[in-house]
């Protein structure tokens, strides 16, 4: 189950004990901020992208959306979600859990500016019921990212 290898990974740093478990869903961002009583915008929500052959996450804030053009501008192509199937093969999480830790060999792991503007922000932990608050940060740190991308609208306005 993907929420044990997140789990286990933020075991390595004495976290594991801030990952938040629910008995309701909070595989959406409505969901996961009715769960965790913040507004949705500080949802950081793990969005999975195919570019060049291999699977990219850009995380953003939940009031965010991909702008397809500065996404295909950053990017080079075209931006295309993975499939369900795809999200599980590729990433290792199940859609609804998809986060940027514990992830397969070879995910790029990118941070949208959106989430600049919070001192914390609430990232899934692997499943359709978790999460975890992190500070920017600690979320720059544990996603191991490669960049911030300024790839988001909707959210500036």
């Amino acid at each position: 189950m993907a929420i044990e290898k997140v789990k286990e990974y933020f075991r390595q740093y004495g976290m594991e004990g801030r990952v938040q478990e629910f008995s309701v869903s909070s595989a959406t961002v409505e969901l996961a901020a009715e769960a965790l009583h913040c507004e949705p915008c500080r949802i950081a929500k793990t969005l999975s992208f195919l570019a060049d052959g291999h699977a990219i996450l850009i995380v953003m804030a939940g009031d965010a959306k991909i702008d397809n053009g500065k996404y295909k501008g950053r990017f080079g192509t075209k931006a295309k979600m993975l499939t369900p199937d795809e999200v599980e093969a590729l990433v290792g999480h199940g859609v609804g859990g998809v986060c940027p830790f514990a992830v397969r060999d070879g995910v790029s792991v990118y941070l949208d500016e959106s989430l600049k503007r919070f001192q914390t922000v609430f990232p899934a932990c692997g499943s359709s019921s978790s999460a975890i608050e992190l500070s920017i940060e600690e979320l720059e740190k544990y996603s191991c990212s490669v960049s911030w991308v300024d790839v988001g609208k909707g959210w500036k306005e």
